[in-house]
């Protein structure tokens, strides 16, 4: 053989070499990508999800090894429900979840939570003459429904100053009459939640918040899984965990480009691109705060509720607290 073939032989086999090489590193990070699927108590589009469609629009779940799909359940109880069966092996519920399920025998837990605060606001007319929640005595207040997390919350405010759903008149309006009523003078106020606010504020309508975190001790929306999950694949809720506090912090850090960027990734929202910015910024700003590590579940806070709960006959029996989250993949 020539010097001349010799060397060109050497040169095929080195790029044949080399394809090998790239060809064999991409096939194994292809194949890393590990499938899951997440459950969503109600549609994915909304704001309130924000964390979870940025994590996965900018590559977050990617980069950690996981391939994510999101499907829809009816409801938080469901959600609840499918997880702890083992039929979906993540999803998202209300901080207070476990509490509400494990009592029946759905064993989940909350991983992570979406803020130290409470998510539900209740929203008042302008014109209602309420200022603080004594006022309501007497009023006419939404609610999406009698099982809704909104509706117990509202019903702790109610007591936090003598008051119980008798002094009130609580009207279970859906997901659309919720906010609608508030808007068109129907009711005074809701138990709602920031989407809600901001599709009422989109209308002109001038409203103010009683911040209800600052008289009941409800919780935020949260992550659960299986206790069978949890021994079974704790890497991957690791992974799906560290994405989506990822997706909060980019809301915490700038939620006017998150807002951007959500609506890129959820196209239904073109047009209406402040309802988006102004639910993110109240989320940033009154929602996910007070956590010492993001996501972490405060568990004297959690006992609290659950007391409550039982005291207004929500729940029948109390489950252990350790029970009910765990900080384990807080980090």
């Amino acid at each position: 053989m020539t010097a001349s073939k010799t060397s060109t032989t050497r040169r095929l086999a080195l790029t044949a070499f080399a394809a090998a090489l790239a060809t064999g590193f991409a096939m194994p990070q292809a194949l890393a990508q590990e499938k899951v699927t997440y459950l969503f108590p109600a549609p994915p589009i909304l704001p309130a999800f924000a964390p979870l469609q940025l994590a996965k629009g900018k590559g977050y779940f990617k980069d950690a090894g996981l391939d994510v799909d999101f499907q829809v359940a009816r409801g938080g109880v469901e959600v609840a429900k499918m997880v702890g069966a083992g039929n979906a092996p993540i999803g998202g519920i209300v901080g207070d979840g476990p509490i509400m399920v494990r009592a029946n025998g759905v064993p989940v837990k909350i991983v992570a939570l979406f803020g130290g605060k409470g998510f539900m606001q209740t929203v008042v007319r302008e014109d209602s003459g309420i200022e603080k929640p004594a006022d309501l005595k007497g009023k006419t207040l939404t609610v999406l429904s009698f099982q809704d997390t909104t509706f117990y919350a509202l019903i702790g405010l109610l007591a936090s100053v003598g008051l119980t759903q008798n002094d009130v008149n609580v009207q279970q309006a859906g997901p659309t009459g919720v906010w609608e009523s508030v808007a068109t003078g129907k009711s005074q106020g809701m138990a709602g939640v920031p989407d809600w606010l901001a599709l009422v504020q989109a209308t002109g309508t001038k409203v103010r918040v009683i911040p209800t975190d600052q008289f009941f001790p409800h919780l935020a929306q949260g992550i659960a899984v299986s206790d069978e999950m949890i021994k079974k694949n704790p890497e991957m809720i690791q992974k799906f965990v560290t994405a989506a506090m990822r997706g909060m912090k980019d809301v915490m850090d700038n939620p006017d480009q998150a807002a951007a960027d959500f609506v890129k990734f959820v196209p239904t929202w073109q047009g209406k691109e402040d309802v988006v910015k102004n639910a993110l910024n109240y989320y940033a700003k009154h929602v996910y705060v007070d956590q010492k590590k993001l996501g972490e579940i405060n568990p004297e806070r959690l006992a609290k509720l659950q007391d409550f709960y039982l005291e207004k006959g929500f729940i029948q029996k109390k489950t252990p607290v350790d029970e009910l989250y765990s900080n384990q993949f807080i980090k």
